[in-house]
């Protein structure tokens, strides 16, 4: 049976010629330069202090700061004698999607890998489980690579936090081997079906796929039950944490950077999250 290759999917030309221009104008170093003095500037800047700052005339910062209005990533305007920059906020938002829709990060990923290892069984949490997954989570505690939780939660409180139907635990010859378990996000009804997902696996089975079995039953089962948005923070050195969730189509949202601290240390955490297909 032959196999047509994947449609590939296309921009409009009304987008692509959108982006096109936004990354012209920024092919200009100078320009680059000004539109980052000008976005670190929170109450704006005059152009004087723009051409002292980057060490050119003010012609060639006028020039400059024409072309960047022009596509709409500055704003210009007079006060007194003077002309005063502003960054479009519009554009914080709207240059990093446009590069995630030039690159694919916008499109839809299948749901993860089907080389999930047959001697893997994932299934329902259960009572007698709660001693197994307890230890797994201090295993995890224990990389430093994996919570910024320095002892492990209780089992109430872990019982209050976790969505009933979204704990699940894998096992290999009948022992209990890992966890994944989602949390909602908020108590507000408008994100009831978005939910904070956490996996962990047991330091002696780390490698032999119980993540990847964990997060395809995480995501199928977040997808039949209507959550139509899962998402988690990784810490940006846990690259394989990262790849892992890239496989179950989680995608890079941002950096959060000094979110927290771990053992006295700022930490930077990968904010990912995964949209459901319905939606």
């Amino acid at each position: 049976m032959s196999i047509a290759p994947p449609q590939a999917q296309v921009l409009s030309p009304a987008e692509a010629g959108t982006y096109a221009d936004w990354f012209a104008c920024l092919g200009e170093p100078v320009r680059v330069r000004l539109l980052h003095a000008v976005a670190t500037s929170p109450n704006g800047i005059t152009v004087g202090a723009l051409t002292e700052i980057l060490g050119i005339s003010q012609s060639t910062t006028s020039h400059h700061l024409r072309k960047l209005a022009e596509v709409g990533f500055v704003r210009v305007r007079k006060e007194g004698t003077a002309s005063v920059v502003t960054v479009n906020e519009s554009c914080c938002v709207g240059l990093p999607h446009a590069a995630d829709a030039v690159m694919g990060m916008l499109a839809f990923r299948p749901c993860c890998p089907d080389d999930v290892p047959a001697d893997v069984t994932v299934r329902a949490l259960v009572a007698e489980d709660w001693s197994a997954v307890r230890r797994i989570y201090g295993e995890g505690i224990a990389t430093r690579m994996a919570t910024f939780e320095t002892e492990v939660p209780s089992r109430s409180s872990l019982d209050a936090k976790w969505l009933p139907e979204h704990r699940w635990v894998a096992e290999i010859d009948g022992e209990v081997v890992g966890w994944t378990a989602a949390s909602p996000v908020s108590t507000r009804d408008c994100y009831q079906g978005v939910a904070e997902t956490s996996v962990y696996v047991g330091a002696a089975h780390r490698g032999r796929g119980v993540g990847k079995a964990l997060l395809r039953k995480q995501v199928t089962a977040a997808d039949a039950a209507g959550l139509w948005t899962l998402q988690t923070a990784i810490f940006t050195e846990n690259r394989p944490s990262i790849a892992l969730h890239h496989m179950a189509g989680y995608r890079t949202v941002g950096i959060r950077e000094r979110i927290a601290q771990l053992d006295g240390v700022w930490r930077d955490t990968v904010m990912i999250e995964r949209r459901s297909p319905a939606r």
